[in-house]
Formats: structure tokens, C-alpha cells, sequence
């Protein structure tokens, strides 16, 4: 179970080079998505990391009624459907309720359970039962190690490619930390375990009706996370994020992602990541 494939040609965990799951945080569009993804693909082939896109077609726990969630389901898998023939990338989207699995993976290689959700036994498990890989985000509340009840949920479906990812735990009010012990603690689960480098920056509901955030502490938390032995890392990336359309505060610019994985890169070889 220390090793899960996503598709044929990539896979991630124990004796696999560190994954990078990266793309925009909501579809705002086609060619954006196209755009980022054929980026974030050469930036990746150029130090030798295997990459699969990420964008959400809904974002359905925006801190306001108002905000921005996505261009919905059927125009969402469109879309990621284009990415995934057209870029030929791998491609991860979030499903929030139960019935959007089945449809999500028809098109899409890897399916994601919001940090908010991962108690929600029904939607865990229907994502589960597409036998697709699971990644299933550490809710801001729950400790490491009870993320292997989340898992074992998944499992219960007779699918073991679950993957599964720490993004900061709250602090207070209208804000999080990270404790890089969840990622030694979430390996021992026996699943790969993959870090949020963008949300785990956020500052929730901190500006009344969004979330705030410190993007620049992206690129410092996730040499953190790769150091302890993060087999990927999670990084919701834009051309212009002061006018992205979710996530504004948090997302990385996308001119400096080539730089942040050849560090990451870096680290992970001294951690003994094959490369």
C-alpha cells in the first residue's frame, strides 16, 4: 500500500520520484486550464517530476453565498477532459456529493475529498467505488492518525489506491499551522501521503466574506513537508492570482513554480526520493 499508480506511466509513494499535483484552484475557463496545465507539464519534464493537473469544478465550500464556485459539473468535465487528451496530463478534480463520482470518473484520473468532507461516509465511499485513486485531504480538524478511519472507508469498497494529504490543522480563529510530525504520522497509516503547500497557508473566512491567506509561505512550508518524506506536493497555481476567481491569496504565481520544484526537487533527493 506504500505505492499507489495513477496511471500506467505515473505513480507516486515509496521508491517513486516526488509527484506534483498543481493547476488553478476553480475552472475560470478553457484555455486557462490548457494554458496552466502545458506549463506546469514542461516545468515538471524539465527537472524530472512526474505531474497531474488539478482544477475544481465546483467549489462548493466558498466562505460566501456570493463567491465564485466554478463552472459546474457537466462544463467542468469538458474542460478537464480537453486538458487531458489535448495536454496529456493526468487530472485530479474534487467531488462533493456522492452522485457527481461515477460521472467525475469518466474523465478524470484521480478523484479528491475536500478536507471539510472526509467524514462523509457516502460520498467516500461512492468515490471508493469508481476504483480510481482517492485522495482524501486531512480536515482542518482531525488529528493525523484518524485519517486512517478515512481511508479505511475507501478500502471498505475493495480500492486501495488512496492517497492522503495534510493541509494545516486550525489555529484560533482565521487561521492555520502545520505540524510536519502528520506527515511521518500519516505515512505510517501506510499510504502515500501528499502535502497542500497553498491551503495550508490560508487564513479561513479572514477578510468577512473570503478567506485571506500568505502565499508566501508556499515555497518555505513545502520544503518543510518534502523534508519528513511528503511523496508529492499539492500547489494551486495562477498567471495572475490578484485576479483569480477562489483561492486569490493563497495560490502561487505560476512563474514561480519551475523555481520552487527544482528546490523541492533538491530536498527530496538529500531525503533519499529516487530521482
Amino acid at each position: 500500500m506504500g505505492q499507489v499508480a495513477i496511471t500506467d506511466s505515473v505513480s507516486v509513494g515509496d521508491g517513486r520520484p516526488l509527484l506534483v499535483v498543481a493547476g488553478p484552484c476553480v475552472i475560470e475557463g478553457r484555455q486557462l486550464c490548457l494554458d496552466v496545465a502545458g506549463r506546469l507539464k514542461e516545468a515538471c519534464s524539465q527537472v524530472g517530476l512526474p505531474y497531474v493537473f488539478k482544477a475544481s469544478f465546483d467549489k462548493a465550500n466558498r466562505t460566501s453565498v456570493s463567491s465564485f464556485r466554478g463552472v459546474g459539473l457537466e462544463e467542468g468535465l469538458r474542460v478537464l477532459g480537453e486538458v487531458r487528451e489535448q495536454v496529456g496530463v493526468p487530472v485530479l478534480t474534487d467531488v462533493h456529493l456522492p452522485s457527481q463520482a461515477e460521472a467525475a470518473a469518466r474523465v478524470v484520473d484521480v478523484l479528491q475529498i475536500p478536507a471539510f468532507l472526509c467524514r462523509q461516509t457516502d460520498l467516500i465511499t461512492a468515490a471508493g467505488r469508481t476504483g480510481l485513486p482517492v485522495n482524501l485531504k486531512k480536515g482542518q480538524f482531525m488529528a493525523p492518525e484518524d485519517m486512517a478511519r478515512a481511508a479505511e472507508k475507501v478500502a471498505s469498497t475493495g480500492n486501495n489506491r488512496v492517497l492522503l494529504c495534510e493541509r494545516g490543522t486550525c489555529f484560533g480563529y482565521h487561521d492555520l499551522v502545520v505540524d510536519m510530525r502528520s506527515i511521518v504520522r500519516m505515512k505510517a497509516i501506510g499510504y502515500p501521503v501528499l502535502f497542500d503547500a497553498t491551503h495550508s497557508t490560508q487564513q479561513p473566512g479572514a477578510l468577512g466574506t473570503e478567506s485571506g491567506g500568505q502565499s508566501e509561505m508556499v515555497a518555505p512550508l513545502a520544503a518543510a513537508a518534502v523534508a519528513p518524506g511528503a511523496d508529492g506536493v499539492f500547489v494551486e497555481t495562477h498567471p495572475d492570482p490578484d485576479r483569480a476567481l477562489s483561492d486569490a491569496r493563497t495560490m502561487l504565481q505560476l512563474d514561480a513554480v519551475p523555481h520552487l520544484l527544482e528546490r523541492l526537487k533538491a530536498i527530496a533527493a538529500l531525503s533519499g526520493k529516487p530521482q
